[in-house]
């Protein structure tokens, strides 16, 4: 018999975090194309190039666009992206993980790339989520201006408040281009944040189980 689908109840979108409810509101003074366009030009002329010179005369434009596709995550909500779930899960009642999730972010401090991989384990309930999604949450939050540990404690409450599972486990493993290419210039230094909810955070045997898990099959 075919898995049926229930949409996430509508609802229940008083029960939810702010930043889970809906996708953050655009300031009502946002900037113009053009003068997002015209502040490129100002940074190139501010590292010292000339923004007429004929090698970045189409810079602008391609960074603009470029900010389109890699801050994505201010237009999308993650109620929305979790809304759908599979209630068919059987007598299965272990945990459902998800690892070695690629992303990559921006850091609010310095504004410079960091990227990584995130693991997400959750306990269903009666509900399931496609699997796809999950990674569709990471990329909701890390395509914004971020800091890891922001990152994983949203996509954490996410989970917990929409699917509402018996426990949640996140982690996230990440370079930061702020330390590898200025600062301390430490390439390959990584950085782990873990955050537990539910079952994970109140059985410290579950969260070995968890990090076992990520861990299995890793050099």
């Amino acid at each position: 018999m075919d898995a049926i689908i229930k949409p996430w109840p509508k609802n229940a979108s008083a029960e939810l975090s702010d930043h889970v409810r809906a996708a953050p509101q655009p300031l009502e003074n946002r900037p113009t194309r053009e003068q997002a366009m015209e502040a490129v030009r100002t940074l190139i002329a501010y590292a010292g190039d000339d923004p007429a010179r004929e090698g970045v005369l189409e810079t602008p434009d391609r960074v603009v666009d470029a900010y389109e596709e890699l801050y994505g995550g201010y237009r999308h909500c993650p109620a929305e992206v979790l809304d759908k779930t599979f209630s068919e899960t059987g007598a299965y009642d272990d945990f459902v993980l998800v690892k070695d999730i690629a992303f990559n972010s921006h850091c609010e401090h310095h504004m410079m790339p960091f990227f990584g991989k995130a693991h997400i384990a959750y306990m269903p309930t009666d509900r399931v989520v496609g699997l796809s999604k999950l990674a569709r949450l990471v990329d909701v939050y890390a395509q914004r201006l971020q800091t890891q540990e922001h990152m994983n404690a949203q996509i954490v409450t996410a989970i917990d408040e929409i699917l509402k599972p018996r426990g949640v486990a996140v982690m996230i493993e990440a370079e930061h281009m702020c330390m590898s290419m200025r600062g301390v210039s430490k390439p390959g230094a990584l950085t782990v944040t873990t955050q537990f909810r539910g079952l994970f955070k109140d059985d410290p045997n579950e969260q070995v189980r968890f990090i076992t898990s990520v861990r299995a099959g890793q050099r």
